[in-house]
């Protein structure tokens, strides 16, 4: 299995401070079209195909892989992705939440598997080495907030 996580400020000195409010509708734009927030080319389909008053699910195309997600949103605090189909099963989570100090803070974490991969496997542990690199999902955390920036700057927020 491969455990992850990252925790990032969403308000780092020198950055234009962000809300919460702000942050979440990043987030949720996100959840809804991934193209918006990955470098162009990687996402090349993300499609809502469902919605219910307790989850959307979405059809995607990243990094080549075909894949549907369920995606719950907990307003103002939390998104899960919970893999349905394509290479990884599991879960991933976008946490908001403030520290202990009352700063707001950006978290993910995951507790994912790859489908007909043998447990713990090469594959599963470089997936596991590739989440935990500079690369990974604490850069991934980084990039939202600069997108959720700019689009605040854009008037698209």
């Amino acid at each position: 299995m491969i455990y992850s996580t990252a925790t990032v400020p969403v308000n780092p000195e020198g950055e234009t401070p962000l809300t919460r409010e702000q942050v979440w509708k990043g987030l949720e734009l996100k959840a809804r079209d991934a193209r918006l927030f990955l470098p162009p080319g990687l996402c090349t389909k993300c499609d809502v195909t469902e919605e219910s008053a307790t989850h959307f699910v979405r059809d995607a195309t990243i990094a080549g892989a075909d894949l549907r997600e369920i995606i719950v949103l907990e307003p103002q605090r939390k998104v899960t992705f919970f893999q349905a189909t394509g290479p990884r099963e599991g879960a991933i989570v976008n946490e908001l939440f403030e520290d202990g100090a009352g700063a707001l803070q950006l978290k993910f974490y995951c507790y994912l598997g790859l489908r007909d991969k043998q447990a713990n496997g090469p594959e599963e542990q470089a997936e596991q080495t590739q989440f935990d690199s500079d690369k990974g999902y604490r850069a991934a955390l980084l990039s939202t907030l600069k997108r959720t920036r700019e689009m605040l700057a854009e008037g698209k927020l």
